[in-house]
């Protein structure tokens, strides 16, 4: 199963309603492990040390950076960018579909914007 991270911005209705509906998804939130007010590629280094997919509103700086990981061969486990005006519940399903129907390494080196539909 895929492991996550929240973004320190993320909205945590949508975190709080993907560990309602599947508590054994792996995700925690950049507060939780101690990064928070950290540098977006600082975030994006432990995201990839961890092997842990990021989850962001954050399309200006996070996406950038992360391309730039691509770009000079650095690992990045995946990225995605979910809009804040996307439904909160389109988001949990989103997210749910895509933890349950990938496996491990799909996301690497991607940034994808969700909904995917």
């Amino acid at each position: 199963m895929l492991r996550l991270l929240a973004d320190e911005n993320f909205n945590n209705q949508i975190v709080r309603g993907i560990l309602r509906r599947r508590p054994e998804i792996d995700i925690v939130r950049v507060q939780d492990v101690g990064l928070s007010t950290t540098d977006d590629r600082i975030i994006l280094e432990w995201a990839a040390q961890q092997g842990r997919i990021l989850l962001t509103h954050d399309v200006e700086t996070m996406t950038r950076y992360a391309y730039e990981r691509v770009q000079v061969g650095l690992e990045m486990p995946g990225v995605f960018e979910i809009s804040r005006s996307v439904p909160v519940g389109l988001a949990i399903e989103e997210i749910l579909l895509i933890t349950e129907g990938s496996f491990e390494g799909e996301w690497e080196g991607q940034v994808q914007y969700l909904p995917l539909r």
